[in-house]
């Protein structure tokens, strides 16, 4: 990843809420050239249909080509979005076992001081594993059960925006690998109503990004990239975006069909997922520029 945000290149990252959907994405990443990442969140399996940590992991042992893409473990809340406790050790440290290349701890719900904690207890079991830790400080909205306020309300105020003097803390005392934060994006709505609306007209503060940049010194990632104009997206990766999350594009698409025509979702998945990669954040032939070689970008 540092590779990527060095090289100003995004590394995508693909949410997976239906296992079958693995295999398209895969193949567009191969075909597209391009590194990217196939994720899941625990979100995934709880409100969707992933199966789980074991399920995912053995679903893309039969789709990977690790010249093109890792498996990264997304979203693992402390506390969840039904405000509900986690066992996210027990989550995180049996996907580290398994053989996920990366992992999400998420303690964004928490305070300052035990996001701090909860992040550094699984920075210290992963690393021992030789698996990179992601974690989020600030708030990306989205995910919650309830009413999310008028985005351009959430936007002027800033509210939830990451604060770089908590994050240069936050990153210092954790050594995470990767943070997400927060400056404008949110998150696809999850739940049975909201889930096939689409998605806000979403901005960034680059303002932000840019002193997130300086008090922090490693890669950053942007959760909810779908729906945020591409100029906006582009600009994001030039000022330290390293990784940014896709779910609602390529989901969307396969849910329209799947109950109808199995094979049309497949292809709708395929067909999104290459527009992301060669139309949104114009990724083709990126891995040629990163050249893994085996390695994490």
């Amino acid at each position: 990843m540092m590779r990527a945000q060095a090289a100003h290149i995004a590394v995508p990252g693909f949410n997976i809420p239906y296992l079958p959907m693995m295999e398209p994405v895969a193949r567009a990443l191969c075909d597209a050239r391009c590194f990217g990442l196939i994720m899941v969140a625990r979100l995934e399996w709880e409100k969707f249909a992933a199966g789980g940590v074991q399920p995912v992991y053995e679903t893309y042992q039969q789709v990977k080509d690790e010249r093109f893409m890792r498996l990264h473990l997304d979203h693992v809340p402390v506390i969840d979005e039904d405000n509900l406790p986690v066992d996210y050790e027990d989550i995180l440290t049996e996907a580290a076992t398994l053989g996920y290349d990366s992992i999400m701890v998420d303690g964004s719900r928490l305070s300052l001081d035990d996001n701090i904690a909860a992040t550094r207890r699984i920075v210290d079991m992963a690393h021992a594993r030789d698996v990179a830790v992601e974690a989020e400080l600030g708030a990306v909205m989205g995910h919650e059960s309830g009413p999310m306020p008028p985005y351009e309300e959430l936007f002027a105020s800033g509210q939830g925006f990451t604060d770089p003097d908590e994050a240069r803390r936050f990153v210092s005392e954790t050594k995470v690998d990767w943070l997400s934060v927060a400056i404008g994006s949110v998150h696809g709505a999850i739940s049975e109503t909201a889930r096939r609306a689409k998605k806000p007209a979403a901005r960034l503060s680059i303002e932000r990004l840019d002193a997130l940049r300086e008090a922090t010194g490693i890669p950053l990632v942007l959760h909810g990239g779908t729906g945020i104009p591409k100029e906006y997206i582009l600009e994001s990766v030039q000022h330290g975006i390293a990784k940014i999350n896709i779910a609602t594009a390529i989901r969307q698409p396969y849910e329209a069909l799947m109950a109808e025509d199995e094979s049309a979702a497949l292809q709708a998945v395929y067909d999104a997922t290459m527009t992301v990669i060669r139309d949104d954040l114009e990724l083709l032939h990126s891995v040629d520029i990163l050249n893994p070689g085996g390695a994490q970008a």
